[in-house]
């Protein structure tokens, strides 16, 4: 299994390694985002994710979310706990069934480098996002809007308030005819995945 790791990683930048297999991700939401963002991170090879949800599979998240038709009816933070596993055995995965609430994001999350919101519902996001630059205004949170739909790859941009960033158009919403496909989400998920590489390298440069 030593051998087995050592190959794992032996195509990753020997400077850049280290940074990622000693940082903390959080992902809040497990679904078409969520799900993508944790592939990513798991296979570039992040040290730790920590994520929550508290929905199970359906058949039609998987026109766009990280999951397999036997997997269905399970939840998806366990589904998802698998399927990394069977990617990445050698970071750490720590998942909570659970909704998160302004009670309890700092006991789970408190201690990440970075949280990566991937909510569907805008109350959510808005909780999220108020609670998370409240309590942590000098830790990164990364957020989605505006995936919906497909094409017009020229409007996806990120946008930067503080610590908050946003990855998506800003524009598109999900109702009926427009719905988030798997192009435009793995899109946006991979852009938040992106930057939170880059975050992470440009904090530990600033650290010397």
């Amino acid at each position: 299994m030593e051998e087995l790791e050592k190959q794992f990683f032996s195509k990753h930048d020997p400077k850049i390694l280290p940074v990622l297999r000693n940082s903390v991700v959080g992902i809040a939401g497990a679904g078409g985002l969520g799900s993508s963002v944790a592939v990513s991170l798991a296979r570039v090879g992040v040290g730790k994710l920590i994520i929550t949800d508290f929905d199970k599979i359906e058949p039609p998240d998987l026109n766009r979310q990280q999951y397999f038709v036997e997997q269905i009816g399970k939840l998806k933070v366990e589904a998802l706990l698998e399927n990394l596993k069977r990617i990445n055995p050698f970071s750490e995965y720590k998942i909570h069934n659970v909704k998160i609430g302004e009670n309890n994001i700092s006991e789970i999350f408190g201690k990440v480098d970075i949280l990566v919101e991937a909510f569907d519902e805008a109350g959510m996001k808005k909780m999220l996002i108020e609670s998370w630059i409240c309590r942590f205004p000098k830790k990164p949170i990364i957020v989605a809007s505006g995936l919906a739909g497909f094409g017009k790859n020229e409007k996806i941009h990120i946008r930067k308030i503080g610590s908050l960033y946003i990855c998506g158009d800003e524009e598109s919403e999900v109702k009926i005819g427009i719905s988030p496909m798997a192009p435009r989400v793995a899109v946006v998920a991979n852009m938040q995945a992106n930057l939170v590489l880059e975050l992470l390298l440009k904090e530990k440069n600033s650290n010397g």
